[in-house]
């Protein structure tokens, strides 16, 4: 009989040296296995801000993002009144800007501000020592008075001058200041603390965060790990090495496990790669380029994504403020599109269309989503057959539009046949 002869006991065959194969392919692969669970554990199961506002320290009090509400309420009511009105100024289709509105306003009224970062980098500038300590101190204690009425943003935090040589003394002095601030007035940090790593230039000063990150754990009697930080993308050094490796990547896997989001740097990049100030934007290619490598760098990670801003404010005239609604509706929808589900809003008047622009977005994409995954559960019969990591894809969406309040449980859960627990622990199941 041959060897290959099909009338043979094929199972007896396989069986003989199946087990030490697969015994030696485990081992032969057990490194490689082990580091691909440690550094792409999949995505996070929390609720990623859809922006993050800049705020400089010494502009930073008690009741900051309430009254940013009130300022982008009042900037509705005085420059599109109706739904009518704000369509023709953002060119968000009227219908979507009736559906969304009651919903943008009930938003800026309960919860306006989702992170907010107090700013002792660019938009603070430099100060003398006395002047940034106080400065750093009031803004943490404004942030504790809000943290014990309730009314402080879900996520907060600090944008300190970062690990350049002229910079990194001062910015270790403010962020331990800022931290111990905190923990005295607050009685401990919270939860959606974040702090911003700005100006990197190499893969070591990353490395030097992750360290100094630990060193303050220590002086301030945290516990092990409890500091993570995000990375400002805002230099060419910090997306390709000069090896021609994309270095952010290595930033990522560098930090220890505190790496938490990049967050692209619209201005310096742009000005960094020699692109004039008239052409400097979110939408320029270079920027593109730059967020599709940060991109790649961070998928299957848990690390968040997030686009930079605009500087074009909506202030003045009405057709001032118009023309920069409709500017900046069009780009938080562009960077939506592109599954960079968080921007940079630096005045309270971009509230209403950073808000208008990702409810419309979540919205016009629910009923499609809802049906695809009640297909995929088995619900009913439908005509897609979509692949596990597809059907991850499409729960996410719906539970990044119920984190940002663009959909209701009630709505969510009636249009896919679950709810709202099986369908998030859908979003973060690790596929593959």
């Amino acid at each position: 009989m041959g060897e290959h002869d099909s009338t043979g006991d094929s199972a007896g065959v396989a069986g003989t040296g199946l087990g030490a194969i697969c015994a030696a392919l485990d081992a032969r692969l057990a490194d490689a296995d082990a580091r691909l669970l440690r550094d792409y554990p999949g995505e996070r199961p929390l609720r990623q801000p859809v922006h993050t506002v800049y705020v400089p320290a010494d502009r930073v009090g008690p009741g900051l993002a309430a009254a940013w509400g009130e300022q982008a309420l009042a900037a509705l009511d005085a420059h599109a009144p109706d739904a009518a009105a704000l369509a023709a100024a953002t060119g968000v289709p009227e219908d979507a800007v009736a559906d969304a509105l009651p919903r943008v306003r009930a938003k800026l009224a309960a919860e306006p501000v989702e992170d907010l970062r107090v700013d002792l980098e660019d938009g603070y500038g430099a100060r003398s020592d006395d002047e940034e300590d106080a400065h750093t101190v009031a803004a943490a204690r404004a942030l504790a008075a809000d943290l014990a009425a309730g009314t402080a943003p879900p996520y907060l935090g600090l944008r300190p001058k970062g690990m350049e040589a002229a910079g990194r003394r001062r910015g270790v002095r403010s962020l331990l200041l800022f931290l111990r601030t905190l923990l005295e007035e607050a009685g401990g940090l919270p939860d959606g603390l974040l702090l911003t790593l700005p100006k990197i230039t190499s893969v070591e000063q990353v490395e030097a965060m992750a360290w100094t990150c630990g060193q303050v754990e220590d002086l301030l009697g945290l516990p092990a790990g409890r500091l993570g930080f995000e990375l400002q993308i805002e230099t060419p050094q910090s997306v390709l090495g000069p090896d021609g490796a994309a270095a952010v990547a290595r930033m990522i896997h560098r930090g220890e496990g505190r790496v938490t989001a990049l967050h692209y740097g619209t201005y310096d990049y742009s000005a960094a790669c020699g692109v004039t100030a008239a052409h400097q934007s979110m939408a320029h290619p270079a920027a593109d380029h730059a967020k599709a490598v940060m991109q790649v760098a961070a998928a299957g990670t848990g690390v968040w994504l997030s686009d930079g801003s605009t500087n074009v404010l909506p202030v003045g005239t009405t057709a001032r403020v118009h023309a920069a609604w409709r500017l900046h509706a069009g780009l938080v929808r562009r960077s939506l599109e592109r599954a960079f589900y968080q921007g940079w809003d630096l005045h309270p008047h971009q509230l209403p269309t950073r808000y208008l622009a990702a409810f419309a977005f979540h919205r016009e994409a629910f009923a499609p989503a809802a049906a695809r995954l009640r297909d995929y559960l088995g619900a009913v019969d439908g005509g897609v057959l979509d692949e596990p990591a597809t059907a991850q894809a499409l729960a996410a969406a719906l539970v990044r539009g119920l984190g940002c309040g663009a959909l209701t449980a009630d709505e969510v859960e009636a249009a896919t046949g679950v709810d709202t627990a099986a369908l998030t622990g859908l979003a973060h199941r690790r596929v593959g």
